[in-house]
């Protein structure tokens, strides 16, 4: 009854008795009422049914609508349930091995106690025919010497014996020869390497086909299979992570190669910039040594040129100063001719005012030393603006006065003779 109504929940589902209004279960695939060997592949219980391996019915859920919900599921292959189907699995075959261990050792207890049980009474019985030979063998010769003796019936009585010996040698032989046959005619087994049934060698195709379709045999052969493909699918999932922690160590290594290299980079291209700054330091100090140094040569002419300037301004300050001097000593002298021409000129007037004129002559060159002074002064004055000017001029303006100043000096000159010209022809005069 149990079977039948799996197999109905299988064909029908668990709600196959509810109404129409009553509910049905939603049972999920996580569910403890529901098998989880089905879920991964199929449920061993099914395999082995009504066979001497039958391991008697699942009492949990078999529904292909929840092995397709927890295939699609997130959760697939990683809640455990296929490690413990592989186990189960694997108890499975371990039971199927031992049980291939034990017929290969009954196989091989069967075939030593044939072989023992048929070599001892054949050794046996070789041992007794040859026995029963020596004693033929020494009759005979006793029979012969009886008859050589003339003892005709103590011989045939011996030879009766020989006769009973022989027969007796003959059925020995004739049990040996039956066991034989009978050990060779015994049908050889061999042990099923799959399932652990025994095997008849040699036995008809038949019935080997039918060993081979059995349910024992393909539901071992459907473990192996799954057990193998399940080692194969465990190992990918774990060394998918590994892989997956492999490719991510390679991608950090990755990734720190490439910051190293930009560290590099970055190192690089800083000490380039601290070079080209100290290039460009050194290239701006060597400006300012350049320039400095100009400047120092500028000063230097600046100076030489500002000492010219004072030397040529003071030159011709003197030359002025000569030549005022002079035009004043010509006035001075002009004037006192003049007025010796007039005094002489003039009769006793001007010998009563000598005197007179005399004081007034003292006044008037005291009048004309503060004059004198004063001018002086301001020469002085105008002499010092001159030399800041002519610092701010050029050498242009330099050299144009140079020129004006020679050309004064000649004309200076040029006055200075006609004026000692002059003073000759007064003192000419006078003396005439």
């Amino acid at each position: 009854m149990i079977s039948a109504a799996q197999l109905l929940d299988e064909l029908m589902g668990r709600d196959r008795n509810l109404a129409p209004d009553e509910k049905r279960s939603n049972v999920r695939w996580d569910h403890e009422s529901v098998c989880k060997y089905y879920l991964c592949g199929f449920c061993p219980a099914e395999l082995f049914t009504n066979t001497r391996s039958d391991l008697g019915p699942c009492e949990k859920i078999h529904d292909e609508n929840l092995r397709k919900q927890y295939e699609k599921s997130s959760r697939f292959m990683k809640v455990g349930y296929e490690r413990d189907f592989l186990r189960y699995l694997q108890s499975l075959l371990a039971e199927v091995e031992r049980r291939i261990r034990r017929g290969h050792a009954r196989l091989a207890l069967s075939q030593n106690q044939q072989s023992s049980g048929a070599a001892g009474p054949t050794g046996k019985n070789e041992e007794k025919i040859q026995v029963l030979t020596d004693k033929i063998d020494v009759l005979l010769q006793q029979i012969e010497e009886l008859g050589s003796e003339g003892k005709v019936e103590e011989a045939q009585g011996m030879m009766k014996l020989v006769e009973q010996l022989k027969e007796e040698r003959e059925l020995l032989r004739s049990t040996t020869s039956t066991i034989e046959s009978f050990a060779a005619q015994e049908k050889q087994m061999e042990v099923c390497e799959v399932c652990g049934a025994f095997l008849i060698v040699g036995d008809a195709q038949s019935r080997v086909d039918d060993h081979l379709m059995g349910k024992q045999h393909m539901g071992y052969a459907k473990i192996k299979a799954t057990v193998e493909e399940l080692k194969e699918k465990l190992r990918k999932r774990t060394e998918e992570p590994d892989r997956d922690e492999r490719l991510k160590k390679e991608k950090q290594e990755r990734e720190e190669r490439e910051k190293e290299r930009e560290r590099e980079r970055e190192e690089r291209e800083r000490k380039r910039r601290r070079e080209e700054e100290e290039r460009e330091k050194e290239r701006a100090r060597d400006r300012e040594r350049r320039k400095r140094s100009r400047s120092r040569s500028r000063h230097s002419s600046r100076t030489s040129d500002r000492r010219c300037s004072r030397s040529r301004d003071h030159k011709r300050s003197r030359s002025r100063e000569r030549r005022r001097s002079r035009s004043r000593d010509r006035r001075r002298s002009r004037s006192h001719d003049r007025s010796e021409r007039k005094h002489r000129s003039r009769s006793r007037d001007r010998r009563r005012s000598k005197s007179r004129d005399r004081k007034s002559y003292k006044h008037r060159s005291k009048s004309r030393d503060r004059e004198q002074d004063r001018k002086s002064k301001e020469k002085e004055k105008r002499g010092s603006d001159d030399k800041k000017s002519s610092v701010k001029s050029s050498s242009r303006e330099k050299q144009s006065e140079d020129t004006n100043t020679e050309s004064k000096e000649s004309d200076t000159k040029n006055e200075v003779n006609g004026t000692s010209e002059d003073i000759k022809s007064e003192g000419d005069t006078q003396s005439n």
